[in-house]
């Protein structure tokens, strides 16, 4: 069975760093790519950060480029989202994702079929 597992969510101050994880497990994490989502209360799922695997290019959405960093470690067949300078709606729910049909990057939560469970990031001093 394939899954995906997070971890590293947590409470944070403004203006802290915080590191989330994505494991997989019952397959290699090399399709074509992965992504990093978030849901807050009462909105939808949203695309923040994808890695694509093939030469690990990472494309950003413009509310986190410049404070987020995605990256993978193919040994430990786990991806990262790094988080700097974390605000107050940087809380939420955080989900790392991929697909084993796509081919292309897609910041969209409906092209995706394997997702983890979900990571609570709360930002508050």
């Amino acid at each position: 069975q394939r899954q995906l597992v997070e971890s590293g969510g947590g409470l944070m101050q403004p203006g802290g760093s915080l590191r989330l994880s994505c494991t997989a497990s019952g397959f290699t994490l090399n399709y074509y790519v992965e992504g990093w989502f978030r849901q807050r209360p009462g909105s939808e799922r949203e695309g923040l950060a994808f890695i694509a695997t093939s030469d690990g290019t990472t494309y950003y959405a413009d509310s986190v480029k410049g404070r987020f960093t995605a990256y993978r470690y193919q040994a430990k067949n786990t991806v990262y989202l790094q988080m700097d300078s974390l605000k107050p709606e940087t809380a939420a729910v955080y989900y790392c994702a991929t697909d084993h049909r796509l081919r292309y990057v897609s910041f969209a939560p409906q092209d995706y079929d394997i997702w983890g469970q979900g990571t609570q990031v709360t930002v508050s001093s």
